[in-house]
């Protein structure tokens, strides 16, 4: 029952956001098909390679954080554009990319207290990473646009992360046998779960964030990995809007950039597909870009940004089953 109203939920917004947010943009894009005449290819061109330099940006945060033992970075660029792709194609957030990732991490060789921490800290990570970003540039960017309540959402939603956050790696790395015997009693009363696995599984969960959060070099690399991989993304849409002939400030983009990415976690659409759209060209449009540079800049950003990565995934979640394939069955992963 649970999962049909999820499903029921799901379709509801998606038809919601294609008829009031997508649909129209694509419309008012038909019209403004001719300033495609005077697009610079030699920026798509550029725009792209940021693209590029944003997912192996990224590929370097994963080999940060499944310390001390990552797979090679060849394979895990591999892992994440499979993970992108299903989260791109499937609603639900991060969690089906999410679970495909531990199943892919596992079957190279990851322990598996390390993949599941190590996708914990990489989504969760990652996006204190982008309200950090947010922050800074609502700060520079207020006093010189003025104030929109769509700011103060985005702000407190951002607030609320980073002390659930905050709050969580505390818990781990000052309590640890009190989290463990917590989770003990938990378990304690679900069928099928055993408890000295939970308690175990919790330990060494505390353990590896214990390493990440007191290992301030590993740490700082990680979050300026986060960092460019988000700024570098944010590049390839400033750069697609100068393709079109318009430029806005980089704090003003990063302003809209940063609420249409948090927006966009809300599991209505995969990977915020229409939000993201309607978000940008409203925000963007009212910083000043025209509407026509807006709507082409940003739906040529997605372009790179969210359906590029569909038929790349595919392919390399083959390439990582034809070498489980040729590595023959794997050993269990220990905890």
């Amino acid at each position: 029952m649970g999962r049909q109203l999820r499903i029921t939920l799901s379709l509801i917004g998606l038809f919601f956001v294609f008829e009031y947010l997508l649909i129209p943009e694509i419309a008012s894009a038909r019209r403004s098909v001719s300033s495609l005449s005077n697009v610079n290819l030699a920026l798509v061109l550029l725009a792209a390679v940021f693209e590029i330099l944003a997912i192996l940006a990224y590929t370097e945060f994963s080999h940060a954080v499944f310390q001390p033992k990552p797979p090679d970075r060849f394979r895990l660029l591999r892992i994440n554009l499979s993970t992108m792709a299903v989260s791109h194609i499937v609603p639900g957030g991060t969690a089906p990319g999410g679970a495909l990732g531990y199943v892919l991490l596992t079957d190279a060789q990851v322990p598996a207290a390390s993949a599941a921490l190590g996708l914990a800290v990489q989504g969760i990570g990652s996006a204190v990473v982008l309200n950090m970003i947010l922050w800074i540039s609502l700060v520079i960017s207020i006093p010189l646009q003025g104030f929109n309540p769509l700011y103060g959402f985005a702000a407190m939603a951002g607030v609320l992360l980073l002390l659930a956050f905050a709050g969580t790696v505390l818990l781990l790395i000052r309590g640890e046998n009190h989290a463990a015997d917590w989770v003990g009693r938990i378990a304690r009363r679900i069928p099928f779960m055993g408890e000295e696995r939970a308690m175990s599984l919790t330990r060494h969960v505390a353990e590896r964030v214990t390493i990440l959060f007191t290992n301030r070099r590993l740490l700082s690399r990680a979050m300026a990995w986060a960092a460019a991989n988000w700024l570098l993304d944010a590049t390839c849409l400033w750069v697609f809007l100068w393709s079109f002939g318009s430029t806005v400030s980089p704090f003003d983009l990063l302003v809209a950039y940063g609420i249409a990415m948090i927006l966009a976690v809300i599991p209505i659409t995969p990977a915020g597909l229409g939000v993201v759209e309607g978000v940008l060209i409203s925000t963007l449009v009212g910083f000043g870009v025209p509407k026509s540079t807006a709507i082409l800049g940003v739906l040529g950003y997605r372009l790179l940004n969210f359906w590029l990565p569909i038929p790349l995934g595919g392919a390399a979640y083959v390439s990582l089953r034809r070498l489980k394939n040729s590595e023959g069955p794997s050993p269990e992963v220990a905890l």
